[in-house]
């Protein structure tokens, strides 16, 4: 019988998400709902299944590690970009690639960086944390006023577009820069055109809302951290290795800045990273496009590829070179 895994089911919420009635009486699913925790494990735990379902940059698929799954015929995933997946040797191997649409509009993402930019600002998972452990506002900062505060987006796709309306809904001044914006697309985007540099210094908050690319990896380092003003708030739900976790580290054991992320260099973060132990932060674990109407949007279309497949007539089929 046909094996499919359905791998980083970390909310354990893809059973309820579609409807697998029609899969499951062509084959066996498997629901994994924990991470591996090395290639080895992962390679073990696969080599039997012949459909692979998965999340994109979640579960890693090098070279090595597709060598190491002789049966694997078909490999679905969210999106069309897969960064950690070696999606060309796949396709050279004659794998079968299939892709799903969902979180287009990027509204669940522009959502939570909302959301963490306001927590940061008024401390609510440090008041929530005090309540809940007895007390109440001792040891709970004072936050500002978002409205007449500057935000700056790095980036100024769909999901900073929406992070520039929700600012100016808030009577925040809006700033944009990435690395092909110029001052006619940021005013059509909703924001005021700065150089980096000189967003960074002028920003209360900074939201970053672009890919990560050989080009953007580590767009804020070291130097760029110390441009921000004195306890300015730094906003991630794009990709961790966007900033350089180490010097970011430093700043915030240093006081300079707050913290608000949902993405981190490795995920899941362990559980002994620094990240976890610093009180000027705010951290979810992964959660922006992760909506319920996503979810059914990415499993749904991921039942009808792999029944496309079986009946001998894919659909949704990705091709890397293009």
């Amino acid at each position: 019988m046909t094996k499919v895994a359905v791998l980083d089911d970390w909310q354990r919420i893809a059973d309820a998400s579609g409807d697998w009635s029609a899969l499951k009486a062509r084959a066996e699913v498997v629901f994994f709902h924990e991470a591996f925790a090395s290639e080895d494990e992962a390679a073990q735990k696969l080599a039997d299944f012949d459909i692979v379902m998965a999340l994109r940059e979640r579960t890693a698929f090098p070279p090595s590690l597709v060598a190491r799954l002789p049966k694997l015929k078909l490999f679905g995933m969210t999106g069309k970009r897969g960064a950690t997946i070696d999606l060309a040797g796949m396709a050279a191997r004659g794998i079968t690639l299939t892709y799903t649409s969902g979180s287009e509009t990027g509204v669940g993402t522009a959502e939570l960086a909302l959301g963490l930019m306001m927590a940061a600002a008024r401390s609510i998972a440090r008041g929530d944390a005090a309540i809940r452990a007895g007390g109440f506002q001792d040891g709970v900062p004072a936050g500002p006023e978002l409205a007449g505060k500057t935000l700056g987006l790095v980036g100024l796709g769909r999901i900073g577009r929406h992070m520039a309306r929700y600012g100016k809904a808030l009577g925040m001044n809006v700033l944009a820069w990435s690395p092909n914006l110029d001052e006619a697309r940021a005013t059509e985007g909703g924001a005021h055109y700065r150089t980096k540099d000189e967003l960074l210094a002028q920003a209360d908050v900074v939201s970053l809302h672009i890919v990560l690319s050989d080009r953007t990896r580590g767009v804020i380092g070291a130097r760029e951290l110390g441009l921000m003003k004195s306890g300015a708030i730094l906003v991630n739900t794009s990709r961790g290795p966007l900033v350089d976790e180490a010097a970011l580290i430093a700043a915030l054991e240093a006081g300079t800045l707050i913290a608000a992320l949902d993405v981190y260099d490795r995920e899941p973060l362990p559980p002994e990273h620094p990240l976890r132990r610093l009180a000027n932060t705010v951290l979810t674990p992964h959660l922006g496009y992760g909506t319920r109407e996503t979810f059914a949007e990415f499993y749904g279309q991921g039942i009808e590829n792999v029944l496309a497949f079986l009946d001998g007539k894919p659909i949704r089929l990705l091709h890397p070179d293009t």
